[in-house]
């Protein structure tokens, strides 16, 4: 048998990704659903972390999915965010895809850009379902205005959503000044403005999304929740227990959200229970659960390895039908025996 790596570069995976933005959102329900019909095998996730380096680590994320896509895979992404003071983005990534049949990698893949479109389009599908299937806000706030709030925000746009007014919020004002220059579509809203109080910018915004780096609740005010936003907690920690507990909170998986001193995971640890969980994102797009607008609505992803994986393969099959991947035939050695 012959075996080939092919190898996609971050390049590739960037255009694949920007010109077909609303079909990777489908990738990732299909992925949601398959994982909640127990087509995915999904283990935790696994923590390299460096004494010296307390706020630094390399992540390792396995995963296998079925359901005609039919991989396996692993993405390896470190995060070091002393990075963006040296001028480079915070992570790196690898994604490693496996034959289901052989095991033998067939793949490897920049996988920065698709840990990114993963969990944008993660985050445009919740916004879309939690909304009551509405691609419409009022005000959209963003906290942390980063390369995944870029990807978020490029996704919302490019799928349709109208946005009368983006509000951007920053520990550092430079980079607010610089997503707002250089990744905003002005044209797209009525106003695109920088506020330097956070409290404001929820009080006054429907949809929220948090994309820090922070490692524990920053947010503790319950009463700043009162007119029900929809929340996308995607950096998971920004929120305090007490936020949650009034709310309607959705997850991608229940016990994946539940460690790492998650809010979720906070939130278990002060009740003792899982009570104040909902229900999943797949179980709301099957009516197994629902929401409504008559308290806050937070989604809590805790990103999965399986999204990597079937994003991965999604884009490796674009490429490699495109030609658009660079072809080893001579990578393993001696597989004859």
């Amino acid at each position: 048998m012959r075996f080939e790596l092919s190898i996609v570069n971050g390049k590739t995976v960037f255009e694949i990704v920007r010109a077909r933005r609303a079909e990777c959102i489908d990738i990732v329900r299909d992925a949601y659903l398959a994982h909640a019909q127990g087509k995915s095998v999904n283990p935790d996730s696994y923590f390299l972390r460096f004494p010296d380096k307390p706020d630094c680590r390399i992540i390792a994320l396995p995963a296998y999915i079925g359901d005609g896509f039919d991989v396996a895979g692993l993405k390896w992404i470190a995060s070091y965010p002393a990075n963006v003071q040296r001028g480079f983005p915070r992570a790196s990534a690898v994604l490693v895809l496996n034959s289901y049949d052989t095991g033998y990698p067939f793949a490897i893949l920049e996988s920065s850009i698709i840990s990114a479109a993963r969990t944008a389009a993660s985050a445009a599908l919740a916004a879309y379902w939690l909304s009551g299937r509405s691609r419409r806000a009022h005000s959209l706030g963003i906290v942390g205005t980063g390369f995944i709030a870029r990807y978020v925000y490029d996704f919302l746009v490019d799928t349709g959503w109208a946005i009368e007014a983006v509000q951007l919020y920053d520990r550092s004002p430079l980079e607010s000044e610089k997503f707002r220059s250089t990744a905003c579509r002005l044209d797209r809203h009525r106003r695109v403005t920088i506020v330097s109080d956070v409290e404001q910018l929820i009080r006054t915004s429907d949809l929220i999304l948090f994309t820090t780096v922070a490692s524990e609740p920053h947010i503790s005010d319950v009463a700043l929740f009162e007119h029900n936003p929809l929340v996308l907690h995607l950096s998971l920690r920004d929120l305090a227990p007490e936020i949650l507990l009034r709310s309607q909170n959705v997850v991608d998986d229940v016990e994946h959200v539940m460690k790492a001193k998650t809010s979720p995971h906070l939130a278990e640890q002060q009740t003792g229970n899982r009570g104040f969980v909902t229900g999943t994102l797949a179980e709301i797009m099957t009516a197994r659960r629902s929401v409504d607008r008559s308290r806050p609505i937070i989604f809590s992803p805790f990103g999965m390895g399986m999204l990597d994986v079937a994003v991965g393969k999604w884009v490796y099959d674009q490429a490699v039908a495109a030609g658009e991947d660079l072809r080893l035939s001579d990578f393993f050695y001696e597989t004859v025996r």
